[in-house]
C-alpha cells in the first residue's frame, strides 16, 4: 500500500479517502491497494489562493468572529493560533489511531470554533455559485464527521454540529475588485459515523477487491461498459 502505510506498518487514511470509500469501495480499494486512481483534471489554483487569504483573514479575529458571521454561527474562533497552525497541517494535525485494526485517520482542519468549552469544526469552501440544498451533506459530511472524531479522541469535547463557510463571487467592481458572498451552513457532525466508516474502510483494504459498482461511472469506464 506504499504511501498509505506509516513507518510502523499502520494503514493511514484521510477524510477524502473515507469519502472515496463511501462513494465506491472498489475505486477506493484500487486507489490504495494497487495505486490505480481515478482520472483527474488540473486542480484550480484559485482555490488554494482563496484558502490562504481566508485563513489569514480569520486569524485576525482569533477569540471572536469576523463581523459578517456574528449572529449566524455558534461560538467564537479558537483563540490559540499556534495550536490551530498545527491542526491545519496534515503532518502535525489531529489523528485517531486504532491499534486493534492497525490503522489511523488524520485530519487537517481549516478552523475551529469554541462554544462554552465545546469545539466545533469549521471549514472554508470556495465555489462559483451558491451551494444547492443537499450539496453540503453529499460532498462534505464525511469530512466534518472525521474532524469531529479526531477532536473528540484527542480530548476536545465536541458538539453534534459543524460549519461550512462558503465563498462565491457576486460581482466585479472598480479596480478589479471582486465581491464575494459569504454563506455559512450548519451540518450535523457525528464522530461515531466517522469511526464506523473508518473501520469499514480498513476492513475493505484487508479483503479481496470488491465487485464492480454498477452505479459508479468510473467503474463502468474502467471495465468498458
Amino acid at each position: 500500500m506504499g504511501k498509505q502505510l506509516t513507518k510502523n506498518g499502520q494503514i493511514k487514511l484521510s477524510p477524502s479517502a473515507l469519502s472515496l470509500f463511501k462513494e465506491c469501495p472498489r475505486c477506493f480499494w484500487l486507489h490504495y491497494k494497487q495505486d490505480i486512481k481515478r482520472p483527474s483534471g488540473a486542480f484550480p489554483s484559485i482555490t488554494g489562493g482563496m484558502d490562504r487569504v481566508i485563513k489569514d483573514y480569520f486569524d485576525t479575529y482569533r477569540g471572536a468572529l469576523p463581523p459578517e458571521l456574528e449572529g449566524k454561527i455558534k461560538g467564537n474562533l479558537i483563540p490559540d493560533v499556534e495550536l490551530l497552525k498545527k491542526w491545519r497541517h496534515w503532518k502535525s494535525g489531529l489523528e485517531y489511531i486504532d491499534d486493534s485494526i492497525g490503522a489511523k485517520i488524520y485530519g487537517a482542519l481549516d478552523d475551529c470554533l469554541v462554544d462554552d468549552g465545546v469545539y466545533i469544526p469549521l471549514d472554508y469552501k470556495t465555489r462559483g455559485s451558491a451551494p444547492k440544498s443537499g450539496d453540503s451533506e453529499k460532498y462534505y459530511q464525511t469530512q466534518l464527521d472525521t474532524y469531529a472524531l479526531v477532536l473528540k479522541v484527542n480530548g476536545y469535547p465536541v458538539k453534534d454540529i459543524a460549519y461550512l463557510i462558503y465563498y462565491f463571487p457576486e460581482k466585479a467592481e472598480n479596480h478589479g475588485v471582486v465581491k464575494f458572498n459569504i454563506q455559512p451552513v450548519e451540518l450535523k457532525a457525528s464522530p461515531d459515523n466517522a469511526k464506523r466508516l473508518f473501520e469499514e474502510a480498513v476492513n475493505i483494504l484487508k479483503a479481496d477487491m470488491p465487485a464492480v459498482n454498477k452505479s459508479c461511472d468510473f467503474c463502468s469506464w474502467r471495465n468498458g461498459a
